[in-house]
């Protein structure tokens, strides 16, 4: 962990981040979180595998920060999980963007039924 700037604390997360290894990891966010940063920084430059418990710590931290007034940086993001946020929306969570209601909706398929 880096504390040199202690607005901005940073969590450096390598190898797996999965459904066992993952508990310290939302552990510490948690304690972060309970310091009211203006920003929490998770440095993903060592990482090699995430799934969605994994995942799961990224969206819960974002949900807890924007309850607190923490900023959630992703940093050294690996293409892979870049990738992964991008399909499931956490990419547009983090950046508080919000869906354009015609945009970013899809016309239903011809098998699709309404």
């Amino acid at each position: 962990m880096d504390r040199s700037d202690p607005a901005a604390p940073a969590i450096r997360v390598g190898g797996d981040l999965a459904f066992t290894t993952a508990a310290p990891l939302r552990t510490e966010v948690e304690r972060l979180l309970s310091e009211t940063p203006r920003t929490l920084v998770l440095d993903f430059r060592d990482l090699l595998f995430i799934d969605s418990t994994g995942l799961s710590v990224i969206v819960h931290a974002w949900r807890d920060g924007q309850q607190g007034g923490t900023v959630i940086q992703l940093r050294e993001t690996p293409r892979f999980l870049a990738t992964i946020l991008d399909m499931t929306g956490v990419t547009g969570l983090l950046s508080g963007r919000q869906p354009d209601d015609r945009s970013e909706r899809h016309a239903p398929g011809p098998s699709a039924r309404v």
